[in-house]
């Protein structure tokens, strides 16, 4: 499993389009990928999910991955993260 901190760099935060991105983001990947924001942990593969944690700009966040491609998965939440949009 591997458990990285980011930052939300998406200058309006994530609403609708961004996040139906990072769920087809999440969704390319076998692993399984989680977003923990305080005391909630959201699967990054569930629309509902995401859009209610209500990520704002320079949120931090914890992605969680686990699976074959955990590494792959990690690193690509954490671009989309990190990419302002």
């Amino acid at each position: 499993m591997i458990e990285m901190p980011v930052v939300v760099r998406q200058e309006k935060g994530l609403d609708g389009r961004p996040i139906a991105l990072l769920v087809q983001e999440a969704s390319q990947y076998a692993s399984k990928v989680y977003i923990k924001v305080e005391d909630k942990s959201i699967n990054a593969k569930s629309i509902m999910g995401m859009m209610s944690l209500s990520l704002s700009e320079g949120e931090e966040v914890t992605i969680f991955t686990e699976g074959e491609d955990e590494e792959k998965a990690a690193e690509g939440i954490k671009t989309f993260f990190m990419t302002s949009k």
